[in-house]
């Protein structure tokens, strides 16, 4: 009898989880600009992560319409006041696989400006990494955002334990920690009964002023993204990432239905 492969059921999970939670999703391209991969979000153009080594770039590919006029000024403003260099168009057109799903929901704030929002984007993201037992080239993320009147980091906080609380996951704790486009930032991680540890998952935060600013964002706008393949190791007690992709039947046929 067909099924289907549990990372999808486990993608399909997650996605139900969030819509039940008032989030509606957005989609985006696979391929992006890295004005909105990188410079709307303040990467700055000498960061290591626009580097070949980490980004897969389509060759000979630049975009002729990046963003409005008012949104390339202002970003190129903010990146030469906060990192005191020359910002280079030609840089921000060049063409990427996406690196992450924020890309997405970044240009969906700066195109639509809602006074209260609840979206995520879901899909595939690509890295340049070497392939190993938790690391692969193509994966896939969830990332999302909220926007509204009086919201704080406390109100993501609580999302994102009702969200592992569905997924079976009861232990939850949060971590200070540092990322490149939110300030505070937090790191979510759960209590594993198989390992016996803690395990990083979500990171989350709230939208760096330097990012929300140019693009004509005014209110706060609270931020969360993560691996997907992380919570399906997780969920089906599987130690190699590679797994899910080795077409193994045998386990395939063994494995239970995410309910």
């Amino acid at each position: 009898m067909a099924r289907t492969h549990p990372l999808k059921d486990t993608i399909n999970e997650i996605r139900e989880i969030f819509v039940t939670l008032g989030f509606s999703e957005i989609l985006g391209n696979l391929s992006q600009s890295s004005f909105w991969n990188f410079d709307a979000l303040f990467t700055p153009q000498d960061h290591p992560a626009r580097e070949l080594q980490d980004t897969f770039y389509i060759d000979g590919f630049f975009s002729k319409k990046i963003a409005t006029p008012k949104q390339i000024q202002q970003v190129s403003k903010t990146h030469k006041k906060g990192w005191r260099y020359l910002w280079d168009i030609n840089e921000a057109r060049k063409m990427v696989l996406r690196t992450h799903t924020t890309c997405v929901t970044i240009k969906y704030l700066a195109d639509n400006k809602p006074d209260e929002a609840r979206i995520f984007s879901l899909g595939r993201v690509f890295r340049n990494e070497k392939v190993s037992y938790k690391h692969l080239v193509e994966f896939n993320q969830i990332e999302g955002i909220i926007i509204g009147k009086d919201t704080t980091l406390r109100d993501l906080m609580g999302i994102q334990r009702e969200f592992y609380k569905r997924m079976g996951l009861d232990k939850v704790k949060f971590w200070p920690t540092f990322f490149p486009y939110t300030e505070p930032s937090l790191q979510s991680m759960v209590y594993n009964e198989r390992l016996d540890k803690w395990v990083e998952l979500f990171g989350m935060g709230i939208f760096r002023p330097e990012v929300t600013k140019p693009l004509g964002i005014t209110k706060p706008v609270l931020a969360w993204g993560g691996g997907i393949e992380r919570i399906a190791m997780l969920k089906y007690g599987v130690n190699d990432v590679r797994e899910f992709y080795n077409n193994d039947l045998k386990w395939l046929r063994s494995v239970t239905k995410c309910q």
